[in-house]
């Protein structure tokens, strides 16, 4: 089957084209991800993100360019960050939710607020990155030109690995921006399997195969969570239509077990990063050293309190998330202007409470599964002692939702061509 539809997009000229686009802007991507910015201490950043998790946990959604901090360290964070305030802004703020209905105008109009709110984003985050590695003594400038050029850098890099994403989303296939993120992750499982292999001898096989088999039953249970979805049946009233009936329509709402995606995750480390980070900063007052060492040590990776805090704020933002970009309400009115009704339930605010009690089930299993999925790397790694293997259940979850969204896409497309053909 996956050799038949490769060998169907080579045929057709125009996929092949978009295929061979998205190879070229990958090269591109990891070529200028090596390019490094002047004034880094390599050794000493190097061993910063072995010993930091969290820091290899920002440097997935950096794309990958967070860890040899290159001209693209800042990656796309700021333009994903950006993304998900316009889509809750387009809730709260009446003009954006009307500009968001307009259809092609709508959705180029916020892509342009979006990138116009990526800027500052950035150069917050340039400078916030910056205030760390000099704290930590891995930036070794310290006049105000070079920090302002250094910033500049990494804010024009930014745009950049933006321009790329936008490009490919264009001119190649599926969606740029994810597929960017995508291939800055599996950059990396080469590294991440050669170091696994040079020292496998040391491992218990036995913990090698509760790894794998970690692993594979993970990748399973993502591709059901994602495609898992809960159908709410629609049923509109028999019409007549002059001297004609017209037989009652039957459609469905579909519920998505996961309506956030990896977006509370985004969220949630945001915030449990913060403790530790405002640790360190203790640690250099005197006065407060020892509560800097006591949150640096409670919010340390393989502490229980960082792993139970991290886990209830990725289910805590699913529910929020949800909550702010599904309105069962506004459905519910909607469907009952259409004449529909959900069979055994009266149209109106019936309906309303019906669709929110069923969405807040599961959205409780997705929410435990997201929060798993965050915690899995330090579980696993206590259980099984791998720690080479960098690439975690966030990085797997962003992967495997790729790969299936992507492979929607060229599905769409093949269809596509052929129905033209048979036109």
């Amino acid at each position: 089957m996956i050799w038949e539809t490769i060998s169907s997009i080579w045929q057709n000229t125009q996929l092949r084209k978009r295929f061979l686009f998205t190879i070229f802007i990958f090269i591109v991507f990891r070529l200028i991800a090596h390019i490094p910015l002047a004034g880094v201490n390599r050794a000493a950043l190097t061993e910063l993100f072995s010993s930091n998790q969290l820091l290899g946990l920002l440097d997935i959604f950096s794309g990958g360019t967070l860890a040899n901090f290159s001209i693209l360290a800042l990656g796309l964070g700021p333009y994903i960050n950006a993304s998900i305030i316009l889509n809750l802004l387009t809730v709260v703020i009446p003009q954006l939710e009307e500009l968001s209905k307009e259809g092609d105008y709508g959705r180029q109009k916020i892509n342009q607020y979006t990138r116009f709110l990526t800027v500052p984003l950035s150069i917050f985050q340039a400078f916030g990155m910056i205030t760390i590695l000099r704290s930590q003594n891995i930036i070794t400038y310290n006049e105000p030109l070079m920090i302002v050029l250094m910033i500049l850098t990494m804010v024009t890099g930014t745009l950049f690995v933006m321009w790329l994403g936008e490009l490919l989303t264009e001119f190649g296939i599926g969606n740029g921006i994810s597929l960017l993120i995508f291939a800055g992750i599996v950059a990396r499982l080469p590294i991440s399997f050669l170091q696994t292999i040079s020292i496998a001898d040391t491992f218990d096989p036995m913990n090698i195969f509760v790894f794998i088999s970690m692993a594979l039953i993970l990748i399973v249970g993502i591709v059901i969570i994602n495609e898992a979805t809960r159908k709410i049946p629609i049923s509109y009233a028999r019409r007549q239509r002059g001297s004609q009936g017209i037989a009652s329509i039957q459609s469905h709402i579909p519920l998505r077990l996961n309506q956030a995606g990896v977006i509370p995750i985004i969220f949630a480390v945001s915030l449990v990063l913060a403790p530790s980070f405002l640790g360190k900063f203790l640690q250099t007052i005197p006065q407060y050293s020892n509560l800097g060492i006591k949150l640096e040590t409670l919010f340390n990776p393989n502490n229980w309190v960082y792993n139970l805090t991290y886990f209830l704020l990725v289910v805590i933002f699913t529910y929020f998330y949800t909550a702010v970009t599904f309105n069962p309400q506004k459905i519910a009115d909607e469907v009952k202007k259409q004449g529909g009704f959900i069979p055994g339930i009266r149209p109106g605010e019936a309906t309303s409470k019906y669709l929110n009690k069923v969405l807040t089930r599961i959205t409780f299993v997705g929410a435990i599964f997201l929060g798993v999925i965050a915690i899995l790397p330090t579980f696993a790694r206590n259980l099984t002692g791998i720690s080479t293997f960098t690439v975690g259940g966030t990085s797997i979850l962003i992967v495997v939702s790729v790969v299936l969204e992507t492979s929607k896409a060229l599905q769409a497309q093949l269809v596509m061509r052929n129905y033209d053909k048979f036109l």
